[in-house]
C-alpha cells in the first residue's frame, strides 16, 4: 500500500525530461553523484590546459629577443588603371613590336627627312664590322641565288633575266661596302685584307652567262676589287715592308684569287711583286719556281723570327 501511494506523487511521464521513467537525481546514491563531479572535473582539465598553454606568450623565451622573423618582399604593384580608355602605346612599347626590316625602314625614312639626325646616327652608331658586313653580302648572294628558275639552263638569257635586280643590289652593295674597308678610312691592313678576301670570294660566286654582254659585271666587279687589293697592299708595303702582308699568308691568297678570277686581277699581283721583289719572275708568270722561292724564302724568315736559324748547319772548326 506504501508502494503505491509512492508511485502515485511521481511527475506524469510527459513531464519527465527522461522519457524511460527514470528515478529522480536526488533518488540516486551519493557515489553516483561524486563521480559525475570527478568526470566533470577531469573533462574540464583539458582545456584548462590548453588555456593555460596559449597565455604562455613566446616572449618569456630567452631566444626569442635574439630571433628576427623574415619579411615577406612585397614587390609594388601597379594599380589598374579605374578610367580605363583606349590610348597610343608609348615610345619603346611601340619599338617593341617592330622587327629588324621595319625598324631599318622607319630610320632610313627619319634620316632622310631629317639629315642632321642621319650624321648623328652614323656618328653615334659602332662601325661595321668586317662579319657584319660579308653577312649582308652573302644574304644578297644567297637571294640572287633563290631568284634563278628552275628547270632550265641557269646561264641562259631567261635566267639573266629573273635575277638581274637580284645581280644589280649585289654589285650595289660590294661597290658600298668596299670603300668603307679600304685605307686611310681603315688604318688597319688586316681588316681591309679580310675584308677583300671575303668579298671577293662573293664575286666568284656570281653567275657566268652565255652572252658576253652580260658577263660584263662580273668583269668590272673583278677589276674594281683588284684595284682595292692593289690600293691596301701599297700601303701595308709602307709599313714595315710588308710584314702584314707576310704573315697572313696574303700573297698566297691574293694569287689563288687572280687564278680563280681568269688573272683579272693583275693589277693587285703586280701591286704585290712590286712589294715584295722576292716573288715571282720577271714576265709576269707565277710558275712553280716562284712558289717555291716564296716558300724558301717564308721559312727562312720564320727561322730567323724564332732564332733557329743556322742550328742545322755543319760547324767548320779551323782555318776557312
Amino acid at each position: 500500500m506504501n508502494t503505491v501511494s509512492s508511485i502515485s506523487f511521481l511527475a506524469p511521464p510527459h513531464l519527465l525530461q527522461n522519457p524511460r521513467l527514470s528515478p529522480p537525481a536526488s533518488s540516486l546514491p551519493s557515489q553516483n553523484t561524486m563521480s559525475g563531479r570527478k568526470r566533470k572535473a577531469d573533462d574540464d582539465s583539458p582545456s584548462r590546459d590548453s588555456d593555460e598553454r596559449m597565455s604562455t606568450s613566446p616572449s618569456n623565451s630567452p631566444s626569442a629577443g635574439a630571433r628576427s622573423l623574415p619579411h615577406p618582399v612585397v614587390h609594388p604593384v601597379k594599380r589598374l588603371r579605374t578610367n580605363l580608355t583606349g590610348r597610343s602605346l608609348s615610345l619603346p612599347r611601340f619599338l617593341e613590336t617592330l622587327d629588324a626590316d621595319s625598324m631599318r625602314s622607319l630610320l632610313q625614312t627619319i634620316c632622310d627627312r631629317h639629315p642632321t639626325i642621319g650624321a648623328e646616327v652614323v656618328a653615334t652608331a659602332p662601325r661595321p664590322s668586317v662579319p657584319a658586313a660579308l653577312a649582308v653580302l652573302a644574304q644578297y648572294s644567297r637571294s640572287l641565288q633563290a631568284a634563278l628558275p628552275f628547270g632550265n639552263r641557269p646561264s641562259s638569257d631567261y635566267a639573266y633575266n629573273r635575277v638581274r635586280h637580284a645581280l644589280a643590289a649585289l654589285l650595289d652593295a660590294l661597290r658600298d661596302y668596299t670603300p668603307h674597308f679600304l685605307p686611310p678610312h681603315e688604318a688597319q691592313a688586316s681588316v681591309s685584307l679580310e675584308y677583300l678576301h671575303g668579298a671577293t670570294d662573293i664575286v666568284h660566286s656570281l653567275p657566268h652567262w652565255d652572252n658576253a654582254q652580260h658577263n660584263r659585271y662580273k668583269t668590272d666587279a673583278y677589276e674594281e676589287i683588284g684595284r682595292a687589293w692593289a690600293l691596301v697592299i701599297r700601303e701595308a708595303a709602307k709599313r714595315g715592308g710588308g710584314i702584314q702582308l707576310q704573315y697572313g699568308g696574303w700573297d698566297r691568297k691574293l694569287m689563288e684569287h687572280n687564278e680563280q678570277s681568269g688573272r683579272k686581277m693583275e693589277e693587285a699581283v703586280q701591286e704585290l711583286r712590286s712589294s715584295l721583289g722576292w716573288l715571282g719572275s720577271q714576265n709576269g708568270e707565277i710558275s712553280a719556281g716562284g712558289f717555291a722561292g716564296h716558300a724558301e724564302a717564308l721559312s727562312v724568315r720564320e727561322q730567323l723570327l724564332a732564332g733557329t736559324y743556322g742550328s742545322q748547319l755543319p760547324v767548320h772548326v779551323g782555318p776557312w
